[in-house]
């Protein structure tokens, strides 16, 4: 067409400028949509997987609060009455020693490891009570942190080294 006059040579350029675009754009997008159906397909990969997570975070949120929920039922159904205690028992929580008053017949089952102590968390702030030892047991295995403290029966070991083994502890001391 440039030889038989019907363009200039300025058309020419022009059009070939505008072929080596469409070229250029349809390479591109090519490579786009090859990029693009990886991406596709990675996404819901790494979405499904984060969904996952959180339904496993979930559910042992849940597990945990009803672990809690039945360790305070086990506390309420069983705790002792401890109304008429007239005798503090201190114990140690958290590194700091508590005290709760109590009867002289459960002083002696606390000491004897036949009672627990258990703990939970009241409106009115954080609550001790008195559960039989092995209510005890049942409530650690659920929820370790509502569990204060259960004596363990222990037989007195006779050492032949032990230089205070010929003194008595008295029955009536407290600390």
């Amino acid at each position: 067409m440039l030889k038989a006059g019907l363009v200039d040579q300025k058309a020419v350029v022009k059009a070939n400028r505008e072929k080596n675009r469409k070229d250029n754009l349809t390479r591109k997008s090519h490579k786009k949509k090859g990029a693009a159906s990886n991406s596709r397909q990675q996404a819901p990969d790494k979405r499904v997987q984060r969904d996952r997570e959180l339904n496993q975070k979930r559910q042992q949120a849940v597990k945990a609060k009803e672990l809690a929920a039945q360790a305070k039922q086990l506390i309420d159904n069983n705790k002792q009455d401890r109304s008429q205690g007239e005798h503090p028992y201190s114990f140690i929580y958290k590194r700091k020693v508590k005290k709760i008053l109590v009867t002289e017949a459960q002083k002696n089952q606390l000491i004897q490891g036949q009672l627990a102590i258990a703990t939970y968390v009241a409106k009115d702030g954080r609550k001790f009570e008195l559960v039989p030892a092995a209510v005890g047991e049942k409530i650690a295995q659920r929820d370790t942190s509502f569990m204060v403290e259960v004596q363990q029966q222990e037989e007195p070991d006779k050492n032949a080294d032990d230089i205070y083994a010929d003194y008595q502890v008295p029955d009536d001391l407290t600390w």
